[in-house]
């Protein structure tokens, strides 16, 4: 396994951290397929709770904007691509997901949030979607299924930063937790997930999630074929630059 992703397995327990504190864990394509192969993993190995944590100070960045400007539209696109089969890996998992986050989770790692089952995060955590204003439709659905459609486009139209007490209040967030209570939590949700038989489980999981990976994959890809994706990640950028 990468040394982008640090892999721990205890038992019926999974834990993955993301690893690249120096990016603030964002999600290049070699952390994304990383993630892929552990979750394979432990859809085979008997994994009941599978944790998403990373190191350093922040969950993650999201989608990894290094190296942009010697990207095609076309590698952009696979990109995308990938991390909506990563967040529909998550989402359809036979398994029990816990995220546990801290600090920032901005873009593709708020999706990846959004996906799990569990969500507690720290109270000084902060969140923000801003995919939409660069014109990429990914995960919408997932973030209407968690916190209600009417507060999932108000989230997505102002693209803001939310902390975490706004997460829990509208629903994005189901705990708030610090770090040092992060174990004493871990075990708690590791037995409420194992306190049913693994095939119960996984019956109880498949019937209380909305089943739609190809419209979401079909709404992603329409977004991201759009001519000039590159070009419309640059001028983010530069907007974003610009505020600071």
């Amino acid at each position: 396994m990468s040394s982008e992703l640090l892999v721990e397995r205890k038992a019926a327990l999974t834990v993955l951290t993301l690893n690249r504190p120096d990016r603030l864990n964002a999600l290049n394509a070699s952390l994304v397929e990383a993630l892929m192969e552990a979750l394979r993993a432990a859809a085979a190995d008997g994994t009941r709770l599978c944790v998403f944590r990373g190191s350093g100070k922040g969950f993650s960045g999201g989608f990894d904007f290094g190296g942009l400007d010697e990207m095609s539209d076309g590698d952009l696109v696979l990109r995308f691509l990938r991390i909506e089969q990563l967040l529909q890996a998550v989402w359809s998992a036979p398994f029990s997901t816990l995220a546990l986050v801290h600090g920032a989770c901005f873009g593709a790692a708020a999706d990846l949030v959004s996906s799990c089952s569990r969500r507690i995060a720290t109270p000084d955590a902060r969140f923000r979607m801003p995919g939409l204003r660069f014109g990429v439709v990914l995960g919408t659905r997932r973030l209407a299924a968690v916190v209600g459609m009417d507060k999932a486009r108000r989230l997505l139209e102002s693209s803001s930063v939310f902390d975490a007490s706004q997460a829990l209040e509208n629903g994005f967030l189901q705990e708030l937790a610090e770090v040092d209570a992060w174990p004493e939590v871990t075990e708690r949700v590791s037995a409420e997930t194992t306190a049913l038989p693994p095939a119960a489980q996984r019956a109880l999981l498949a019937e209380t999630r909305d089943e739609r990976s190809d419209a979401d994959l079909a709404a992603l890809a329409r977004s991201v074929a759009e001519p000039g994706l590159r070009a419309r990640m640059q001028a983010y950028l530069e907007e974003v630059r610009s505020k600071r």
